[in-house]
């Protein structure tokens, strides 16, 4: 780590913040002629890549210059007064939670520009696109690193719109009535979560999240915590997303675009879970162990349902869509994420936080990966893609065949490899819930998420066996291998997810001293 004064890391964190929106405007702009390249296009997605990358740049360095020694501690913190009128302040900060998820937005953003720079999406103007992606990228780590409530709904909300049109207008078949299905589920999610967070400001008479988590509900009634947890409950668990308010994602994954996929499941989804843990958890701690056993409930369902979702896809003869099966085991990875934060313990807060980061880098490969094979194939249909590649990916493209696998085996948390420790420490959480909490119930609901693994393993290695194991057919059509600008986008989620699965302590000595002090009561 390095030696970084305060007054520098503030300026990187806001950098983070606002350089994506200051790209976002540029990029509207007309590019200067010596800047442009082969073509205004050309022109504008190299800005995309510049911008996108210079903030991961940022971030890196923030997170170089971090006191590890100190993780659950906010740091880099600016706080200026807003709205003096409501207490309402432009207040930022990162701590060990919020770091890690900053990189990952930061990187999976400057992957995805770098990937559109070689593959952009079919679509209107790249000028409009570029801008999107950067508001996008803006919002998200907004989200992650405000801590004003007030502030942290608006960067919440800031990621709707330009998420919308990326569907709408690059998406694939179906965009326009997934994209509606999106947003309409969200904005109303988000509506009733507005109420929430103002009636936890009003009625602590801040809105400051550190200072409302120090205070830990003291200054709330047990109806106002009750009301409030519902009511923001709701709403991050529409982003999460949690059965039964998942059936829009399902849909929006199959219609968007390649790097609308890989952020909506990367980065997107995160926002909700993250909300779980800096919000409910230590700002309304009664209401929400009420609540607990109920969340928990919900998402070993949504473990079993999305297992058994993409076993149906991934049948012989179900016509099941490549992209559509991934979105499904989303809804699955994500119950294990809302089962840690149920148990309300160092374990399992932990692991919901490792899989949260572990989801991010295997599923944003994953839909690079269908993405690619969508390229070559013209088709995201297991039964069609069986037939176009012979069922022997390995054999017509050994490296993509390679990666397709190796992506699977980390998705359904093979030890060694990001997607176990999150998993396991969920479930470890659940054996040991909170004292308040029912232990027989989570013992039944570790039970029905360990099966759901199993189901798991089984419909990824259906998947695999079905895309990349066989004879190459003897007429079978010439599939590119894996190309230049794929290996340099892919290679980092591939050494990611190698990493946090042999060196987990990378990240939970990050996690664990935050979520310790979270729990005990606050930030500081």
């Amino acid at each position: 780590m390095i030696d970084i004064n305060e007054s520098v890391m503030q300026f990187l964190l806001a950098l983070i913040v606002v350089g994506p929106l200051l790209g976002a405007a540029a990029a509207l702009l007309p590019a200067p002629p010596g800047l442009k390249g082969k073509s205004p296009e050309q022109a504008v997605l190299r800005h995309g890549v510049t911008v996108t990358g210079t903030v991961l740049i940022a971030a890196i360095v923030l997170a170089l210059g971090f006191d590890h020694d100190q993780p659950s501690k906010m740091q880099a913190t600016t706080d200026i007064s807003w709205i003096p009128a409501l207490d309402v302040r432009i207040h930022l900060g990162i701590d060990g939670i919020s770091l890690p998820l900053l990189v990952l937005t930061a990187l999976l953003t400057f992957l995805c520009a770098l990937y559109s720079y070689f593959k952009m999406p079919a679509g209107p103007t790249p000028k409009a696109f570029v801008a999107l992606l950067l508001v996008l990228e803006g919002g998200t780590l907004a989200t992650f690193a405000v801590l004003d409530l007030l502030l942290f709904f608006l960067a919440f909300e800031m990621v709707l719109i330009p998420m919308y049109f990326l569907i709408a207008r690059w998406g694939g078949a179906g965009r326009t009535q997934a994209a509606w299905k999106f947003i309409l589920y969200t904005l109303l999610g988000s509506v009733v979560m507005l109420l929430g967070l103002l009636l936890v400001g009003l009625e602590a008479g801040t809105f400051d999240m550190v200072a409302l988590a120090t205070d830990n509900g003291r200054s709330l009634t047990a109806s106002v915590q009750v009301i409030a947890v519902l009511a923001i409950g709701v709403g991050l668990a529409v982003k999460t997303p949690m059965w039964p308010l998942h059936s829009w994602l399902p849909d929006a994954h199959t219609a968007a675009p390649t790097v609308g996929s890989v952020l909506l499941a990367g980065v997107l989804l995160k926002m909700g879970t993250y909300g779980f843990v800096r919000i409910l958890l230590p700002i309304t701690p009664d209401g929400f162990a009420d609540f607990a056993p109920y969340l928990a409930a919900f998402a070993v369902v949504g473990i079993i349902y999305g297992s058994l979702a993409c076993l149906a896809l991934a049948k012989q003869g179900a016509k099941g869509d490549l992209k559509r099966l991934i979105a499904y085991s989303s809804v699955g990875h994500m119950g294990f994420v809302l089962l840690g934060i149920a148990t309300m313990t160092p374990t399992g807060v932990n692991g919901a936080l490792f899989a949260n980061i572990a989801h991010g880098l295997i599923t944003g490969l994953l839909f690079f990966l269908v993405g690619a094979l969508k390229d070559r194939t013209g088709t995201t249909d297991l039964d069609t893609l069986a037939e176009t590649t012979g069922a022997a990916l390995y054999g017509k493209a050994p490296r993509l065949g390679g990666l397709v696998a190796f992506a699977a085996v980390a998705s359904l948390g093979l030890p060694g490899l990001a997607g176990f420790w999150g998993e396991m420490l969920a479930l470890f959480g659940a054996f040991e819930p909170a004292d308040q909490l029912n232990r027989p119930a989570f013992l039944t609901f570790m039970t029905i998420g360990a099966f759901g693994t199993l189901l798991t393993a089984a419909y990824l290695l259906i998947v695999v066996r079905r895309v990349c194991m066989g004879a190459v057919p003897q007429q079978a059509p010439k599939l590119a291998d894996v190309q230049a600008y794929e290996f340099v986008a892919w290679t980092p989620l591939v050494v990611l997810t190698v990493v946090a699965g042999l060196w987990p302590k990378t990240l939970l000595g990050l996690t664990d001293p935050a979520v310790q002090q979270l729990l005990a009561g606050g930030t500081r």
